[in-house]
């Protein structure tokens, strides 16, 4: 990603701070309410790039490159999408095989150890150690574009 596309995916994510989660979320709906994936397909098509629609199948496109995040999060660039596995979602495990990478929850990292994301309180900025911390959210995959 460049430097003006992370300017831009930066000014368009904070515009959409406190809107309201829900859950399977389609293209219809965007900018008024969202999930985890259909937040961040949204914002990437403000950049000028196409994701799918679910987190899983991000994970699994073939554009971008996968990234091995360092145990302090300083090798990250905004940008980068990481995965979780979640608390819901549609999981196909078997796109990675002979790797255990479950995942139903994606958000983006927007610097400082920081992410945004749609949860159940809405979309949010939150400490990225402060969502790892929690049960199920463990970072199984990353993404560079």
């Amino acid at each position: 990603m460049t430097k003006e596309q992370q300017e831009k995916l930066i000014a368009a994510t904070k515009n959409l701070v406190g809107k309201p989660y829900k859950y399977g979320a389609g293209p219809s709906e965007a900018q008024n309410v969202f999930d985890c994936s259909s937040f961040t397909q949204y914002i990437f098509k403000q950049v000028g790039i196409k994701l799918p629609r679910s987190s899983i199948l991000q994970a699994a496109d073939q554009q971008g490159q996968e990234i091995k995040p360092n145990k302090d999060f300083s090798n990250l660039e905004i940008g980068d999408l990481l995965f979780m596995r979640g608390v819901v979602g549609h999981y196909n495990d078997e796109l990675f095989p002979d790797r255990e990478i479950y995942i139903g929850h994606v958000a983006i990292h927007i610097g400082n150890s920081e992410v945004i994301h749609a949860r159940q309180r809405g979309v949010i900025i939150e400490k990225l150690d402060d969502v790892i911390r929690e049960p199920n959210y463990n970072i199984v995959y990353a993404k560079r574009f």
